[in-house]
């Protein structure tokens, strides 16, 4: 399969080439990137492109099908999120769309949602499938800035929310990043349909697969027109992926950077073999420093326990590991990404997705059980071209099997004894941090977008903000008023606190309920009087 992506790479030509040095890393400008997206790129230091972008922004662009091969952290996200934005943008991928529907060579196929007229459904332009919650936020948090020159909506959308809160997300998107489950589930309510998206990208298609996401995946491109153009992004095309190309992606270019298993050049790794008494003295040894690291282990409870151990220790950790909520998954990373812990404990669910950057040191506690497992776990750091370091914890018995995953991953190095005085150790450990007894997990903050949308319903909102201070203003102005016109004996008479008005509030009442009364036995006499009078002698006589 991969060797006639090969030749179909070779035999089809870009629809336009761009010529550019492969000396020197082009300009996003360069590749034909709209002006907005430049600018805003450039605010965020971003200037040239990465390789995986280089070579797919020009078919992108074009409208092209692309299939994108290459290891995790070669900037992907960017390399799709760029030109949907762009071809969403300028309508070129809707006029696409438009054409082929009434030509009638666009098919899609019929569901309960499509078939809705309900007004309250989502359709938005574009589509972005991922594996992860994790990874569908930070491609969202990506994607949501650089939208937003265009006014384009994004949302994301996943498991472990509540519905509402996500329909009232999607209903205005342009733009929907989506786990596949969640919107499987979303479609079945009548909230969204895939009628008219025009743009789809499937990342981390082989995380897809393994995760079991092939059927779900391929559902939802069946209600995708066949005429919507589609990016594909996959290290591997093992475990149903290649059907996938073959099926969804209509004559794609193939963009081949790199082997997903490559070492990475600005990486360097390391295998320690300690003794079981000096283990947990090296794990603290290689948390206790003051840059970003992540420490990798099997089981959530191994994740809970050593992060409660560093905390205890004075270093302040998060964890993520898939016992935990949205809300708390969000609070830890948000934590890690921002500094205020330094450590971040996890099981494999942070070994895909995860983007955080200045991560200067990988930690596996314990050997991963594949080498397809530690080639992820080691990605988290020496990305976009930053150095970082790799160490591999292994206990005297798992030299063996440590060796043979090394060899599996196309990982040379050779392992080493080493115990918590060793010169090697002390050097990875870099300067150590100053010790944070008591720490504790801040709150979550959650970033409003408000300021992405300048203009977009701003005058619907100030006018209600407006009219709500135009009555606060009102009604204090007339309680003032009439506070004025009382006397002085009435405003002493006032209630101070509380339990005073409580206990007016029960007199009045109870007066009101005595007036009811008065009436009532008022009323009451007023019938007995009308009745005819007592005739003694009708029953005495």
């Amino acid at each position: 399969m991969p060797q006639e992506f090969a030749q179909r790479e070779q035999q089809d030509a870009p629809s336009q080439s761009i010529q550019i040095s492969r000396d020197q890393a082009p300009t996003f400008a360069q590749l034909g990137v709209p002006d907005k997206l430049v600018y805003a790129l450039k605010a965020d230091g971003k200037r040239t492109a990465f390789p995986i972008q280089a070579d797919t922004l020009p078919d992108a662009l074009n409208g092209r099908d692309v299939l994108g091969r290459g290891r995790t952290g070669s900037g992907k996200t960017l390399a799709f999120c760029l030109p949907m934005i762009a071809r969403i943008a300028n309508g070129s991928a809707l006029r696409m769309l438009d054409t082929e529907i009434q030509q009638g060579a666009a098919t899609v196929a019929p569901s309960k949602a499509t078939s809705s007229k309900s007004k309250h459904i989502a359709r938005p332009y574009g589509l972005i499938l991922a594996p992860t919650r994790e990874l569908a936020n930070q491609i969202d948090e990506v994607l949501a800035p650089l939208a937003a020159r265009f006014g384009i909506r994004s949302a994301a959308v996943y498991g472990g929310v509540r519905y509402d809160r996500q329909i009232r997300k999607i209903a205005h998107a342009g733009i929907v990043v989506a786990c596949p489950g969640r919107l499987e589930d979303l479609i079945r309510k009548d909230a969204i349909a895939l009628d008219c998206v025009g743009c789809v990208v499937i990342d981390e298609a082989d995380e897809m697969a393994d995760m079991g996401f092939i059927e779900p995946v391929t559902r939802l491109l069946e209600q995708v027109h066949q005429s919507a153009q589609k990016m594909l992004f996959s290290a591997t095309l093992d475990h149903g992926v290649d059907t996938l190309v073959e099926r969804f992606l209509h004559n794609p270019r193939v963009h081949h950077v790199d082997e997903a298993d490559a070492p990475v050049a600005t990486m360097t790794h390391h295998v320690f073999i300690v003794s079981p008494k000096e283990k947990n003295t090296i794990v603290t040894a290689l948390a206790s420093g003051v840059s970003k690291r992540i420490l990798f282990t099997r089981t959530k409870f191994q994740a809970q326990r050593l992060a409660q151990y560093l905390i205890d220790h004075g270093i302040p950790a998060a964890q993520l590991h898939g016992d935990l909520n949205q809300s708390q998954r969000d609070r830890n990373l948000q934590a890690f990404e921002r500094g205020q812990a330094r450590v971040m404990v996890a099981t494999d669910v942070a070994a895909r997705g995860i983007d955080v950057s200045d991560v200067e040191l990988v930690v596996q506690v314990d050997p991963p059980q594949d080498s397809k497992s530690f080639t992820h776990r080691s990605g988290r750091t020496a990305r976009a071209g930053q150095s970082g370091h790799v160490v591999t914890l292994a206990l005297p018995n798992q030299r063996r099997y440590t060796r043979r995953l090394m060899a599996q991953a196309g990982i040379h190095v050779k392992p080493m004894n080493i115990s918590f005085s060793d010169r090697e150790l002390v050097e990875l450990v870099g300067t150590v941090a100053e010790k944070e007894y008591g720490w504790q997990l801040p709150v979550l903050q959650r970033t409003p977008r408000a300021h992405l949308y300048k203009g977009q319903g701003s005058k619907k909102r100030s006018s209600a903000q407006a009219q709500n201070e135009h009555k606060r203003r009102a009604n204090t102005h007339r309680a003032n008023a009439h506070h004025g016109h009382r006397s002085e004996s009435e405003r002493q008479n006032q209630p101070r606190n509380r339990a005073e008005r409580r206990a007016l509030q029960f007199a009045g009442k109870q007066h009101e309920r005595g007036a009811q009364g008065a009436r009532h036995n008022t009323q009451h006499r007023k019938r007995i009087s009308k009745r005819a009078p007592f005739n003694a002698s009708r029953h005495h006589g």
